[in-house]
């Protein structure tokens, strides 16, 4: 693709020290790692976390990059590489953007051809359930016949492939988004779900998606660490919803806003446009509504209410059967079945796709060795997800609840204390270990959450414990549950990474509660 190409379709271009002959120049590939520079590349430079990709202009140019954008005017590059005495007119091409990382973005969109402008696309963003409701909506969607692709934190969906896409719970970068989405068109897909992450948004990972519907599940405390302040983070979140009136309209598509009626986020949220705003929830008011919910240990059962307030919407009643549990799930159910009605869907697919949805990898998964008590592997790492969860297994129980779990390093600090606090309340015993302590003391991280067990009228040694071993701590555990317990491993889920210190060791909990049901140890590489 040529530059000049490449150069139209970025949104924010404020210097261009471009000649025209340089704008027919080939470009062979996109990239902000100088490490990937190639001859013939266009390299793009943004203030990161904490490296700057300025500080590695000449370094790509060097491994043959064609061109840069960047977000500094050049003199100030000059100014940082001898002044006077550099050029004052680049060697090569360099645009000079607002935002270097929605430059990426846009520019990796062109690059396969807007893909996004060939789908609907589908964004789903909250503090909790946003995995489960984006495999939802994709289940519903594919039950009612439409091609479907998706992109969640634990895998991406093209045809019938199955993608891994990544350790650790975030959206994908940029380019691989949009090489994402062009498999999906190449798919002949109709649809793609998007889960998107604050970090996502906020870091332009979902810019260039053109989202026709926008998804929220709630919003809580959570990534204060990276946001610092709580409306910062909601603010974050809102910017899926923004996008609905600035992306690309498709013709006949409406954007639609699924906004939660009884979550925290909906007078905000509330207020920023859409063609279509269709809420859902348990309150009277929302425009889908559960009713007569029925729980067991094995199923959810509740009948939806769903009137014509909104044009898409038929009103109507319907039963659904999920083998999700929890009041949670009936909510991530209700945000599906949502936004299944705003696409037009019968009652029959959206019953038949939640119903296919046997569970979520990480989501309340049941580890069975055989044991005499229930074992669950689930991904609640917030306050508000670690409370609904033990509150869940509360039901299932016949005897204690036991939980394992801990708090990462180098995150939302004020967390901590809060989620031993109620792990106290809720659980009958405690076992705090570790969850990705990275350069932080995990002794100190331990005795954050332990002040919180502690304000709940805990005793260490009887009620809690503190085992730095995560595999330890499983195990341990185990050990200690009776006939009738439940066991609750939480805060990893499908993550198959533990971060010490700055290195990423193999580690699954699923491996780890597996073999300590079995009474084995685990393999030496994923101990550690």
């Amino acid at each position: 693709m040529q530059l000049g190409q490449l150069i139209a379709a970025l949104p924010d271009v404020g210097q261009a020290l471009v000649t025209d002959e340089a704008l027919a120049m080939d470009i062979t590939a996109i990239t902000a790692d100088s490490r990937r520079a190639q001859p013939g590349a266009l390299f793009v430079a943004y203030a990161g976390v904490s490296v700057d990709g300025h500080d590695f202009i000449d370094q790509a140019v060097a491994a043959g990059a064609a061109a840069v954008v960047g977000e500094r005017e050049w003199k100030e590059i000059r100014g940082m590489r001898g002044g006077t005495s550099f050029p004052s007119f680049p060697s090569f091409p360099y645009v000079r953007v607002g935002d270097g990382r929605q430059a990426l973005a846009y520019l990796c969109a062109a690059w396969h051809g807007f893909p996004a402008r060939r789908l609907k696309v589908i964004g789903v963003t909250g503090t909790d359930g946003k995995t489960t409701v984006t495999f939802l909506i994709h289940a519903v969607l594919t039950a009612a016949g439409h091609r479907t692709g998706m992109i969640s934190t634990v895998s991406a969906r093209i045809g019938e492939r199955s993608l891994d896409t990544g350790l650790h719970t975030t959206t994908p970068d940029a380019p691989e988004v949009q090489a994402y989405l062009a498999q999906m068109v190449a798919a002949a897909s109709e649809y793609a779900v998007l889960e998107a992450t604050s970090h996502g948004l906020a870091q332009q990972r979902v810019a260039a998606c053109d989202f026709d519907v926008a998804v929220v599940t709630n919003i809580t405390h959570e990534h204060l660490d990276f946001h610092g302040s709580p409306e910062a983070y909601l603010a974050a979140k809102a910017m899926l919803f923004e996008s609905l009136s600035r992306s690309q309209r498709k013709p006949g598509v409406p954007k639609v806003a699924i906004l939660n009626a009884d979550d925290s986020s909906f007078q905000r949220l509330r207020r920023i446009p859409a063609d279509v705003q269709i809420t859902y929830g348990l309150s009277e008011s929302a425009d889908v509504r559960a009713t007569d919910i029925r729980y067991s240990p094995s199923a959810t059962r509740f009948t939806v209410q769903a009137h014509s307030a909104v044009s898409k919407i038929r009103a109507s009643s319907f039963q659904l059967q999920t083998s999700l549990i929890g009041e949670y799930n009936v909510y991530n159910c209700l945000a599906a079945a949502a936004v299944g009605l705003s696409q037009g869907l019968t009652a029959e697919a959206i019953q038949n796709g939640i119903a296919s949805v046997k569970g979520v990898v990480g989501r309340m998964e049941r580890i069975d060795e055989g044991q005499d008590f229930l074992a669950i592997v689930d991904f609640a790492h917030t306050p508000r997800a670690l409370e609904v969860a033990l509150e869940t297994v509360r039901r299932l129980a016949e005897g204690r609840v036991i939980v394992v779990f801990g708090c990462a390093g180098l995150r939302d600090v004020q967390k901590r204390p809060w989620m031993g606090r109620i792990a106290g309340r809720l659980a009958d015993r405690v076992v705090i270990t570790a969850e990705d302590p990275r350069t932080e003391p995990l002794e100190e991280i331990m005795a954050q959450i332990a002040a919180g067990c502690q304000e709940a009228g805990r005793r260490e040694s009887q009620d809690y414990w503190r085992i730095g071993n995560r595999a330890e701590a499983i195990r341990f555990a185990v050990h200690m549950a009776r006939p009738g317990d439940v066991l609750l491993v939480t805060g990893k889920g499908h993550e198959q990474s533990m971060c010490l210190g700055n290195t990423e060791y193999p580690w699954s909990d699923h491996a780890a509660l597996g073999a300590a049901l079995r009474g084995e140890r685990l393999p030496e590489s994923l101990a550690w």
